[in-house]
């Protein structure tokens, strides 16, 4: 991709994974809500290219946008017990100016940061633990309907339609990513649910990179690694994005790989 790439939510986890091992092969445009200091900062992003802003603000988010080529849209309340008044303002409208934004300015590529609480209330009673361990066949594979499990949750899912809205309306081109548990290092220790939805940096990095560079019109993909247990399906990624993950919760133990 030639155009530069607008990352909302550069200073988080998700944003720091991307930058640390995409940092040379794009050219950035970088937007948070927070200053951002120099060690979150890829090597050769100038300051005119980094943008202290909100993202409901209309013209920071257009300045930031114009001449870009695609998006990454991270930004918002990450917390899953954020209350309503704040994933409203900044995971919904934020988003929905985001969106706007991107068809006004001429992107042409758009990832939304989704979440696994889009669909957390999929995980029942009744399917609670087995559906977290590797003999188990149940399976997400982003056809399904959102089914929150917290408000957060729910501002994911109005994103997923913001972004469906925006695609058949505007002709841009969508993947909703449901990230799962995005850890560095090494999956969470002692927590199945964690460790079914593990995503490394690494794989987390390249799957936002088949997100720039596949063809796809409005997709639903899941983030995760090639764990062994999961009950979110990878195949969607791989046959439209060609995501190819390396890693697998199952490799660790506590805190070092065994493969």
């Amino acid at each position: 991709m030639d155009d530069p790439v607008l990352l909302t939510g550069a200073g988080g986890r998700v944003g720091q994974a991307i930058l640390r091992y995409l940092g040379p092969d794009f050219e950035w445009r970088l937007l948070d809500r927070e200053p951002l200091p120099d060690r979150k900062r890829p090597d050769g992003v100038a300051d005119s290219d980094v943008f202290n802003a909100d993202i409901t603000d209309t013209g920071a988010v257009r300045a930031a946008m114009d001449g870009c080529g695609a998006v990454i849209h991270l930004a918002g309340d990450p917390r899953p017990e954020a209350p309503w008044d704040s994933v409203l303002r900044n995971n919904i409208d934020g988003t929905r100016t985001m969106f706007a934004a991107a068809v006004e300015t001429g992107v042409g590529k758009f990832a939304f940061a989704s979440s696994n609480h889009a669909v957390g209330a999929y995980e029942t009673d009744t399917r609670k633990p087995d559906l977290y361990r590797p003999d188990d066949d149940y399976r997400l594979d982003g056809t399904e309907l959102p089914r929150p499990s917290n408000l957060y949750g729910v501002s994911k899912a109005a994103g997923e339609t913001i972004g469906r809205y925006y695609h058949d309306h505007h002709d841009i081109s969508v993947v909703n990513v449901r990230i799962g548990n995005l850890t560095e290092d090494h999956p969470p220790v002692d927590y199945e649910r964690g460790q079914a939805m593990w995503l490394s940096y690494r794989d987390c990095a390249h799957l936002f990179e088949r997100c720039l560079l596949a063809d796809y019109g409005c997709e639903t993909v899941y983030g995760i690694s090639d764990n062994d247990r999961k009950y979110y399906s990878i195949d969607r990624a791989r046959d439209v994005l060609g995501y190819d993950p390396q890693d697998n919760s199952a490799e660790w133990n506590g805190d070092q790989r065994t493969g």
